[in-house]
């Protein structure tokens, strides 16, 4: 296991960036597309008579093939696989009676072949506690070809979940794979073996990395509600959990989920953050810009009620930090980012999903250079246009959550991680206590 630190001090850097103006073409093709569906549509769609009720219990976004570095560490998705099988441990929301898996070969160049896929229950590390691994099955195949550019839902399995319990998904790769669609930061860890191992306990598994390849959600069905629902979480580093430790559970969302389980709930949660992320601007290391992947990882997620936006402050300090992984990096105005945002709202509002807008977290304490006068202006302006326009449906104050009362554009001492600006346990816990259940 790598540091800890290095790797959020480059999630830090990957907080803010800016980019070029989205124009008007632009967001309202985002708009547009987000209300017509797309051919293979696998999006939840409105209850017919019968047939499963699905929601995402769990979710990452996904992102472009990247080199590994000594910040983020080493990852796998430039090599692929071949010859190989991939376990990934994940922690779903809240259960269900039935669940099934989408993996995602969004960025991939050639056709995805998937020879065999289980899922069970996690017995820590690469373990699978025995007897529990499922087969999972593709329209009634053991195997199955993803199209590039295109996602892909499992069969439903007969697998019993409960609320916020660990899973092992494990995919076995016959043939070469090519470049991996991929998540590049996690707090999780994921497993390689050599060969075919399915439903070995685990210990072939020698190799790890801190990343999740080509699987994009988990989702279950049942227990009936007509009420159950997913709420989105998108956005950043905050969303994607810089500052929490490696296994520990302890992001913003997995508190917030833990909230909603408490509370009895009938809510999912999905993560759809990825840290370094703009709303205004792509970049090969950090993610296509918000606008332009909120259908995918937003809309076209089964059930979705709710989504909690944290955009803008990658936008803001991009021009401070000099990263050349985020491509261009223009200083950016308050009004810019408040357009897209208003987009992602229009977006949202089209397809009946509640927008909550999260205010962007203070950045004055940074232990790296992204706090400058100016973008602190510029931070200001879009927190007040988002606690105030009454464009969002709800607004959860992310900013007012943790900052220092003496010096509010500095974070409280006790709430962020050694970089100064990431929430750490504590304050990860006060952000999703801030959040007003009910608007969910």
């Amino acid at each position: 296991m790598h540091s800890a630190k290095p790797r959020a001090w480059k999630r830090k850097r990957t907080l803010r960036r800016s980019m070029p103006a989205v124009t008007a073409a632009v967001l309202t093709t985002l708009v547009v597309s987000a209300a017509a569906p797309a051919p293979g549509d696998t999006r939840q769609k409105p209850r017919a008579a019968e047939g499963p009720v699905w929601t995402g219990a769990w979710g990452a976004a996904v992102q472009r093939p990247v080199e590994g570095s000594e910040d983020w560490g080493p990852n796998w998705s430039q090599q692929g696989f071949a010859g190989q099988s991939v376990r990934q441990v994940i922690r779903v929301a809240t259960g269900g009676s039935t669940l099934r898996i989408r993996l995602s070969n969004a960025y991939g160049t050639t056709p995805l072949r998937i020879t065999a896929a289980t899922v069970g229950r996690s017995a820590g590390d690469a373990q699978v506690w025995p007897g529990t691994a499922r087969k999972l099955t593709f329209g009634g195949a053991r195997g199955t070809t993803i199209a590039p550019g295109r996602d892909l839902v499992s069969d439903a399995e007969a697998l019993r979940t409960s609320p916020l319990e660990k899973l092992t998904v494990t995919l076995y790769f016959a043939d070469r794979t090519g470049p991996a669609t991929f998540h590049r930061f996690t707090t999780a860890t994921s497993y390689r073996a050599s060969g075919r191992h399915l439903a070995d306990a685990g210990d072939a598994y020698t190799a790890s990395t801190h990343a999740w390849y080509f699987l994009s959600g988990v989702e279950v069905s049942g227990p009936a509600s007509p009420r159950r629902g997913t709420v989105v979480t998108f956005g950043d580093s905050l969303m994607d959990g810089t500052g929490a430790a490696p296994g520990t559970d302890t992001r913003f969302t997995d508190k917030l989920a833990e909230r909603i389980v408490a509370d009895r709930r009938p809510l999912d949660v999905v993560n759809a953050g990825i840290s370094g992320n703009r709303i205004l601007d792509d970049s090969p290391c950090y993610g296509d810009k918000a606008t332009d992947r909120f259908r995918r990882d937003v809309i076209d997620r089964p059930g979705v009620r709710t989504v909690i936006v944290h955009l803008g402050g990658n936008d803001i300090v991009a021009p401070e930090l000099g990263d050349p992984c985020m491509g261009s990096a223009p200083h950016v105005t308050a009004r810019r980012i408040i357009n897209a945002h208003k987009a992602l709202i229009r977006a949202a509002h089209a397809r009946g999903i509640k927008a909550v807008g999260a205010t962007i977290l203070p950045m004055k304490g940074a232990r790296f250079p992204v706090y400058s006068e100016r973008g602190e202006r510029t931070r200001t302006a879009v927190n007040h246009w988002i606690r105030t326009s009454g464009a969002y449906d709800s607004v959860l104050d992310v900013d007012r959550a943790v900052a220092n009362p003496a010096d509010p554009a500095l974070p409280r001492p006790g709430y962020v991680f050694p970089d100064g600006v990431h929430p750490n346990e504590a304050g990860s816990h006060a952000i999703a206590s801030a959040m007003d259940l009910d608007a969910l």
